[in-house]
């Protein structure tokens, strides 16, 4: 009889595509996953990984041990969660992977009292804007907007329903460099732009009765979306150029006069994101009392 330890390093490390991606994962080394698929190998007389210095993927015979072992440790996986519900507190850990966006804007206001309220659940947030398939990074559940989520997953709204990217730039910028009346206005000014980790840079969309233009504006900053986006937004507070961001990363610079609003009645709206999580998949209890206590936050300022 395998181990069933031995078992889970060996579909950790076959779903992750290798060793120490799987050690990330895991919160272990990557040498004890390897001496797990090793005893496993030996155990079972026969081998499962190939393994190269670029990669590792399963032999014909490791892929199918990984197609019956999946579901199966995954029920095994639910088979303990259900000990949650004789817990006085729900416990373990929940994993979310959201977009750097959310975490400012909207785990910010559900994190803190969430932790407070249920002091046994540890909350791992990984904050990355590239899509990722969350049960390959190992996560319980995601964050991102409607045009991003998967056709077989369940999306809940979480946060605020409508957003906005506001355009601004600090008063000191814009007497010197005048006030953009019209979205192509702003090809004729210092733009604060963002790329992608693809390497595609960020449109600027606007939209006003029905009229929608979309920018590509050029300026002496380029930062990586999430990751240098304060950048960003120091820069133009100090008078570099104009930003392009979602309102709500704005408004305190907003409220305070560091920024000035730029094309207000062309802000274009769009609806707020979704906590989503697979629909095949089992819901763990950190992750049901989560979406409870979200929904019991009420409505969204």
């Amino acid at each position: 009889m395998a181990n069933l330890s031995d078992l889970t390093a060996f579909v950790a490390v076959a779903q992750a595509g290798g060793f120490r991606d799987a050690a990330k994962l895991t919160r272990t080394s990557a040498s004890t996953l390897s001496e797990a698929v090793r005893r496993l190998e030996a155990r079972l007389g026969v081998r499962l990984l190939n393994r190269t210095t670029r990669s590792v993927a399963p032999t014909e015979a490791g892929a199918r041990l990984l197609d019956r072992l999946g579901p199966a440790l995954l029920e095994i996986e639910a088979a303990l969660d259900v000990i949650n519900v004789f817990r006085d507190r729900p416990a373990g850990t929940l994993r979310l992977n959201v977009p750097v966006s959310a975490t400012r804007l909207v785990l910010s206001r559900i994190v803190p009292p969430f932790l407070a309220a249920f002091p046994d659940i540890r909350l791992d947030v990984i904050a990355d804007d590239n899509f990722v398939d969350v049960l390959a990074a190992g996560c319980d559940a995601g964050i991102r907007y409607g045009e991003r989520l998967e056709q077989d997953m369940i999306a809940i709204p979480i946060g605020p329903r409508v957003q906005r990217f506001a355009t601004a730039a600090s008063p000191d910028y814009l007497n010197r460099r005048g006030r953009p009346m019209h979205p192509r206005d702003l090809l004729e000014h210092a733009c604060l732009c963002g790329r992608f980790a693809s390497g595609a840079m960020t449109s600027w969309e606007f939209e006003r009765d029905g009229e929608v233009v979309k920018v590509d504006p050029g300026g002496p900053l380029i930062v990586r979306v999430g990751a240098a986006t304060d950048l960003a937004v120091d820069a133009a507070v100090v008078g570099t150029g104009i930003i392009h961001l979602f309102e709500g990363w704005l408004q305190p610079h907003l409220d305070s006069g560091a920024l000035e609003p730029v094309l207000e009645p062309w802000w274009q709206s769009f609806p707020g994101p979704f906590l989503y999580y697979p629909r095949s998949r089992y819901v763990p209890a950190p992750l049901r009392v989560f979406i409870d206590f979200t929904r019991s936050l009420g409505p969204w300022p």
